[in-house]
């Protein structure tokens, strides 16, 4: 039996649009995501390739982070600055640095101060050759964290943002780092919100001008390049509910600013909580083969909640994707879907499905009926796809 991918479509409950539609950026690459549902809320050229700049050092921290969470590496550990760090990310180099002396050994708890808040260019270099030997080394631990954490759309060349055509992102996948790493790692984001550190007796101030806005941000981090702009992820808490921002490609710093800040209020002030299916509440049906049942119900453990426009009255549509018929015997709690939720052609949330009941194995007859249907829908199939 071979599995193919199948879709339920489904209506879901009134919900969606106001003037959602109406919002403008002059952000060349705009993304606003609900943390707590996973709702987008705004996005343009979000799936679009883009130059990350110094952005790319939030992955440069979570590599870092997850050293630190495996026990491979300790917040004391230190780590020799060479003369590769101190010359191209340094003062010489004429970019953002930490400051570091040449040959000097530095805590890795300083170096991630310098990273997140300074960005500094040094730091990242000397993070990325102590972890990993080499930029390059480091640049393919970043590549498999990246595919860990999801990031199917982005490639990473090395730690510090350095200009690279093979070094791009998407502002979808740069949302979804910065949720990572406030949820996986509390006791090291908690430095993105510091607002200054002193090294080398050079104080500097964090360069997220969103910190300084009095709006509920606490992270995440800046970047840019000439071929790149302005850009920025960041993210703030307003009323128990975060909210995740990335712009790109900005003509200045203030508009980076005010374009995130924009976007954030926007969505602060639009967006409200609908729940479209309570806790263990069937949501749909997956095809079964060979079972007692030629269907198994599917629904989460959890509330399934999306943000919607307030005062709004247009209706959400969703599809259960998967892969089946799936073959008997079905366990009860095995995730086997995804409900993806849209609003028009846009996409708002995409939420796991487990099934809710088993389905034990069926009698022999009803093992080799459900054969003869698969083997005559496999042959459709086939021949649907030569065509």
């Amino acid at each position: 039996m071979r599995g193919a991918l199948a879709a339920a479509a489904l209506m879901l409950m009134p919900a969606a649009e106001a003037a959602t539609d109406d919002f403008q950026t002059t952000a060349a690459f705009a993304y606003l995501v609900d943390a707590g549902t996973g709702t987008v809320l705004f996005s343009k050229n979000g799936e679009a390739p883009m130059i990350p700049a110094s952005t790319t050092k939030v992955m440069t921290a979570e590599v870092v982070f997850h050293e630190i969470k495996d026990g491979r590496l300790k917040l004391d550990d230190t780590f020799r600055v060479s003369e590769h760090a101190w010359r191209d990310g340094g003062t010489k180099s004429g970019g953002s640095t930490m400051f570091l002396a040449v040959n000097s050994t530095v805590r890795v708890e300083d170096l991630l101060r310098g990273l997140i808040i300074q960005s500094g260019n040094d730091a990242a270099i000397t993070l990325a050759e102590g972890v990993a030997g080499s930029e390059d080394g480091f640049a393919k631990l970043m590549n498999e964290r990246a595919r860990a954490i999801g990031m199917a759309h982005s490639h990473f060349t090395n730690p510090w943002g350095r200009g690279d055509p093979d070094h791009r992102v998407t502002a979808s996948d740069m949302a979804r780092l910065a949720q990572w790493v406030i949820d996986t790692y509390p006791e090291f984001y908690k430095i993105f919100g510091e607002r200054d550190f002193t090294w080398n007796k050079i104080r500097q101030p964090n360069r997220n001008p969103l910190l300084a806005m009095n709006i509920g941000a606490d992270g995440l981090k800046t970047g840019d390049l000439a071929e790149s702009g302005y850009g920025l992820v960041g993210s703030a808490v307003q009323n128990d509910e975060r909210l995740i921002v990335v712009v790109n490609g900005l003509k200045t710093a203030r508009d980076r600013a005010n374009e995130a800040q924009k976007l954030l209020a926007w969505g602060f002030r639009t967006f409200e909580e609908r729940t479209l299916f309570g806790p263990g509440e069937a949501v749909g049906t997956a095809s079964v083969f060979g079972g007692e049942r030629s269907e198994v119900a599917l629904g989460t453990a959890k509330p399934i909640t999306v943000l919607v426009p307030r005062g709004s009255g247009e209706r959400l549509a969703g599809r259960i994707v998967y892969t089946g018929p799936l073959p008997a015997p079905v366990l009860k709690g095995t995730e086997v879907a995804h409900l993806v939720v849209t609003r028009g052609a846009s996409p708002l949330v995409e939420v796991p499905l487990q099934t809710i009941e088993e389905v034990p194995v069926g009698s022999l007859g009803k093992r080799a009926l459900d054969a003869g249907f698969e083997l005559v829908g496999g042959f459709v199939r086939e021949r649907l796809a030569r065509h």
